[in-house]
């Protein structure tokens, strides 16, 4: 498995596919998935500042997830944060999540942070029983219950 930079011109017909079908696994709907032209210039922006945040995962060249990692403040510090983690769903419950995680930990480790974050659907017990064998916790509910925020120590 490789993890390589996303380049949005090359990459296009996978990254809007994979955020459009977290938004599916996470709220059962890709209703709030939003604008594909706002979502590419985010990326571009944030992928401008940090290229070895928005990953796309590699196995035998092709593409099978995604990862978009940010940094963000959060009452007064300075936090890491997990904008996606993503595997198509035919790799899911493989282990190959925990090697996602792994990378996200690194990078926020050689980005001297302690700490960081990510929101989850309340509803996704796959992905929130994932997070917490990784050691994360939750912290509140968020968008009048429509997330949970949970944080984990680097």
């Amino acid at each position: 498995m490789k993890f390589i930079p996303i380049d949005i011109s090359k990459h296009k017909e996978y990254i809007i596919p994979f955020r459009r079908d977290s938004f599916v696994v996470s709220f059962g709907t890709d209703k709030d998935f939003g604008d594909e032209k706002k979502y590419l210039d985010w990326l571009q922006e944030q992928s401008a500042k940090n290229p070895k945040g928005f990953i796309l995962v590699v196995e035998k060249e092709e593409p099978i997830g995604q990862l978009e990692l940010t940094f963000k403040e959060y009452e007064g510090r300075g936090i890491g944060y997990i904008n996606l983690y993503y595997l198509i769903p035919e790799k899911r419950g493989m282990g190959l999540g925990s090697l996602l995680h792994d990378y996200a930990i690194n990078f926020f480790k050689d980005s001297c942070v302690s700490e960081y974050h990510l929101r989850v659907s309340p509803s996704n017990d796959h992905a929130i029983a994932f997070y917490r064998k990784n050691g994360m916790k939750q912290i509140k509910s968020e968008m009048d219950g429509k997330v949970l925020r949970m944080s984990g120590i680097i």
